[in-house]
């Protein structure tokens, strides 16, 4: 006889509630398959008002139809899920041919279209997708993997302590891992050298985010002024200054991280230090004229004195 494993999630201690989400080989379970349908028209997320008529207009221009507002119900910003009933005709949601309500649909000029990136507001309460294997060796063994999927959302998830516990009649206590996110509202930067002085090459690097096909976009910008080479702004993972002056000292450079889903910045101060090797070398140049300057009042001066005793 075969005792089944239960495998369970908690945050910060407390167990998470979680939905079944899409098996292997095609098979899904019906609450899984329908809270996945929600996961992917966003249920849990709100578009920002700043931003909805833009993102709007550049869909349905996509589409060839066009800029409507009234998608939704009522018009909220808020996107339907899977399994819900066409509107009547004439009202949001309606079927297509329908006729829209004066009130709920604005056309947008071109002008004002911007391909900027839409910005989502996460919501405070995510939906968690949880999925679960078990596959028994050979040896009578049994190996469980298990995986939590949810939408990040920095602000809430940022150091948060997530564990999985697994119990089986054959444990004695249940067995359990965990692991603290890293998921700060910006990215992490780090400057080389620690301490820069006058003359060296700063270099300040993204730290922690992966490289992939979809990464982010980075984009360097100075605060108050142009950055070192005369340019507004420089796009990359790293920026570099090569022989900053003194007049570097206290400039605030900011870093903004951007993908599809909306952007976040980071600000960094860089401190200049004076250069001793620098200072030295001016001091020797100020040492090695005046040196100059009193060899010269000396033979003028024995110039003067030989003209005096000649005649």
């Amino acid at each position: 006889m075969s005792f089944s494993s239960q495998v369970y999630f908690k945050r910060d201690s407390e167990l998470i509630e979680v939905f079944p989400s899409i098996m292997e080989g095609g098979r899904s379970q019906g609450r899984g398959l329908a809270g996945l349908r929600s996961s992917r028209t966003l249920i849990s997320r709100d578009l920002d008002d700043t931003k909805l008529k833009k993102s709007l207009s550049l869909l349905d221009q996509d589409l060839g139809k066009p800029p409507r507002l009234d998608q939704d119900t009522g018009g909220t910003g808020k996107i339907g899920g899977a399994g819900e009933e066409p509107g009547a005709p004439g009202e949001p949601g309606g079927v297509e041919g329908s006729e829209p309500s004066p009130t709920t649909t604005e056309v947008i000029p071109e002008t004002v279209v911007s391909r900027e990136f839409p910005r989502w507001v996460q919501s405070t309460d995510p939906l968690y997708y949880f999925q679960h294997r078990r596959q028994v060796s050979s040896d009578g063994t049994m190996e469980v993997r298990a995986m939590l999927t949810w939408s990040l959302n920095p602000q809430l998830d940022n150091d948060a302590l997530f564990s999985c516990e697994v119990k089986h009649p054959a444990l004695s206590m249940p067995m359990q891992a965990e692991v603290t996110l890293s998921a700060p509202r910006g990215p992490k930067l780090s400057m080389s050298p620690g301490k820069a002085k006058v003359g060296d090459t700063v270099r300040i690097t993204v730290q922690g985010l992966q490289i992939s096909s979809t990464g982010p976009l980075f984009t360097w910008t100075r605060v108050g002024g142009p950055l070192l080479d005369g340019r507004e702004d420089h796009n990359g993972r790293e920026l570099v200054l090569e022989r900053v002056p003194a007049e570097l000292n206290g400039s605030m450079f900011r870093c903004t991280a951007q993908n599809p889903l909306g952007s976040t910045d980071t600000h960094t101060r860089l401190i200049v230090f004076e250069n001793p090797r620098l200072k030295k070398g001016r001091q020797h140049f100020v040492d090695a004229a005046y040196c100059n300057e009193a060899l010269e009042l000396t033979t003028m001066l024995l110039m003067l004195a030989l003209t005096w005793d000649m005649t």
